[in-house]
């Protein structure tokens, strides 16, 4: 009998943690809000502007990267870092300048050769 309670008393636990929930999508890192809307008729749409935000990001990577290149090849043929980006393209050590994303700017310390991306 004592085991037939207790077979009861867990089935009655599981059944009761077995009750439909709605699940939440996670949050976008970068926004903290959802970048899907979880619905499959807008799924297509959805994935088109997580393909354009993650190449936006990659172009944004790549366009720090080669700059800091170019930062590292002044400072070596130079002998000191740049006093500004432009002097890059000026000494010809970098085609032209990229556009920061929009609402950001570039932000270079000529003491230390570092550029960071910061809101304006």
């Amino acid at each position: 009998m004592k085991k037939t309670v207790s077979f009861i008393a867990l089935l009655g636990l599981l059944m009761a943690g077995c009750g439909k929930k709605e699940a939440t999508p996670p949050a976008s890192p970068a926004t903290n809000e959802s970048s899907s809307s979880g619905n499959p008729l807008t799924a297509p749409v959805d994935y088109l502007g997580a393909l354009d935000q993650a190449k936006k990001a990659a172009e944004r990577t790549a366009d720090m990267a080669s700059i800091g290149q170019a930062i590292q090849m002044f400072k070596t043929e130079e002998g000191r870092f740049p006093t500004d980006l432009n002097e890059l393209v000026a000494k010809k050590y970098y085609p032209k300048l990229p556009e920061p994303p929009y609402g950001m700017k570039f932000e270079y310390n000529a003491q230390t050769g570092q550029l960071r991306v910061v809101k304006k």
